[in-house]
């Protein structure tokens, strides 16, 4: 059984950090990508970061490049992400996504990924 488990969501104002873990078990324990991806009322699901497993390599959107910190923790099967500079447009429920394959490409399309959690909620008041 694949299970991803987030945490860490929650309530901030602007200019606030949030820091969301992400732990991996089953199937979904040795990952080759895991990824951040969030969802807003009235958008598409959008790529936030991933983060190659093996070397740890990262990828970020532009939207939060600067801001924002993938890592991962190999002992504990979890993937964080550190956002800083918060803004009200980093309001969203954030999911964190895994899969076991190689990717073609990079790991920015949500339709790459096999596993998926259930979502955090992060809002951002101004």
């Amino acid at each position: 059984q694949a299970q991803l488990v987030e945490s860490g969501g929650g309530l901030v104002q602007a200019g606030g950090s949030l820091r969301l873990s992400c732990a991996a078990s089953g199937r979904t324990a040795n990952p080759y990508y895991m990824g951040w991806f969030r969802h807003a009322p009235g958008k598409e699901r959008e790529f936030v970061a991933a983060i190659k497993w093996t070397d740890t390599s990262t990828y970020y959107a532009d939207s939060v490049k600067g801001r924002s910190t993938i890592s991962r923790d190999n002992a504990k099967k979890t993937v964080y992400l550190q956002m800083n500079s918060l803004e009200p447009e980093d309001t969203a429920v954030y999911y964190c996504a895994a899969d076991p394959r190689v990717f073609p490409t990079a790991p920015r399309s949500p339709t790459l990924y096999r596993y998926w959690g259930q979502g955090t909620q992060v809002t951002v008041s101004s």
